[in-house]
């Protein structure tokens, strides 16, 4: 036989259980409304002695979200604190069952209030100690910032999510499963298009080990990126080739033709994508493709692969030719060029030349590191062979007399 303790109406729980209860049945009259709200504290305060908190959590969910239409966002947050708190009472299996019950009925209607329900699942996050809970509160938040399109709201957070990563220690699935909502709040909330991508190729990235018929869940996805990134008007370099759920695509009957769009951005010229557009131009359209922005694109990509000889001089003819522009645009091109960080050059009208100091890569595979590593080869043997001259020259100032060493000093500045 349960032995039922009085409590308190100090209780939090309790009061917030009157308070609902009473709120809920206000429209049925006294008569009716009276058992009801004793009955449910009755059962609030049973719940509280024998220690039921997950059965008192669900009690005062029922009687919460009958009333979030009826109170102040003030009071709904202070009745919510109330219900959240219960987590903090629990530890391990029981904690998480009662996070998924309070961020479940949060998350049912997700266009009524959503900033106030996100800004509740956040304080409940707060009060959790174990990463399974947290996690799973998580990406409830996610999944209710892009349903109710409140993703602003939950945004700034992504900064942090190397750190959430190391706390929650999850597996594949759930990582993909996260980088890839994480790619749907940025681009819902019309957040930079390269922050979108770069969450869009963490997820596509968890598949690299996988086997094909585990690479071929990500297809759609894989696809997604290629679009992305061509539409992207500030993004010129990509590793998308050497990821296996978009290499997937090259073979593939039906995106094929998309593998090969990507691989005219990332490797080919103006030339290429033009006879590419010219064959393909349903294709394009059904992608939201616009062909001008594509032919700037190109126009920019193929400069900057001409800057990419060894010679490190452009001709203007030869820009002309390659992006089939007037004379009089070619200097246009290379300012674009110049602004988008694309290239570090100088003009030389005299001699109608384009002077490269540097250029960026369009890809940075295999070929490009080794590049690096001999740059950095050289870079390091001038820098020894400096030190070397600095101290022989040193030596040889500590041998000489009194008096000379300074003239030598300026002798050798002066050769400098």
């Amino acid at each position: 036989m349960t032995t039922v303790v009085p409590t308190s109406e100090d209780d939090p729980a309790l009061a917030v259980v009157r308070f609902t209860s009473e709120l809920a049945w206000a429209d049925a009259g006294p008569e009716v409304a009276e058992p009801q709200v004793t009955s449910l504290c009755m059962e609030a305060q049973e719940c509280i002695v024998m220690g039921r908190w997950l059965d008192l959590a669900s009690l005062m969910l029922t009687s919460a979200d009958l009333v979030f239409s009826k109170v102040s966002d003030k009071d709904l947050e202070c009745i919510f604190t109330v219900i959240c708190n219960l987590a903090s009472k629990l530890e391990n299996l029981d904690e998480f069952e009662v996070a998924k019950l309070i961020s479940t009925k949060i998350t049912q209607q997700p266009n009524d209030k959503p900033a106030l329900r996100l800004k509740i699942l956040f304080n409940l996050y707060n009060l959790l100690g174990g990463p399974d809970s947290r996690f799973f509160v998580y990406m409830q938040a996610l999944n209710l910032a892009l349903n109710g399109k409140v993703g602003d709201h939950i945004i700034p957070s992504f900064k942090k999510i190397d750190c959430f990563l190391k706390e929650w220690n999850i597996g594949v699935k759930d990582q993909r499963n996260l980088f890839l909502t994480i790619a749907n709040v940025l681009k819902e909330s019309k957040s930079s298009g390269k922050d979108s991508f770069k969450f869009l190729t963490k997820y596509l990235a968890t598949f690299s080990g996988e086997d094909s018929y585990i690479i071929s869940e990500a297809k759609e996805e894989a696809v997604r990126s290629v679009i992305e990134f061509v539409k992207a008007p500030d993004m010129f370099q990509s590793d998308l080739l050497d990821i296996p759920a978009v290499a997937q695509l090259e073979k593939d009957s039906k995106y094929a033709l998309v593998y090969q769009l990507l691989k005219i951005f990332l490797t080919q010229k103006l030339d290429a994508y033009l006879e590419f557009q010219a064959a393909n131009s349903t294709l394009m359209k059904s992608y939201g493709l616009v062909h001008e922005d594509c032919i700037t694109m190109m126009r920019l990509i193929s400069l900057v692969d001409l800057g990419s000889n060894e010679s490190r001089q452009i001709p203007y003819a030869l820009i002309k030719d390659t992006l089939r522009i007037n004379d009089d645009e070619v200097e246009l091109w290379v300012v674009k060029a110049i602004t988008a960080k694309l290239m570090d050059c100088k003009m030389d009208q005299m001699n109608q030349v384009v002077i490269v100091s540097r250029c960026s890569e369009r890809i940075f595979g295999p070929h490009q590191w080794l590049s690096l590593r001999s740059k950095l080869a050289t870079w390091r043997g001038n820098v020894a062979s400096l030190i070397s001259t600095i101290q022989a020259n040193k030596v040889v100032e500590e041998g000489l007399p009194a008096g000379q060493g300074g003239a030598k000093c300026m002798q050798r500045i002066s050769v400098i």
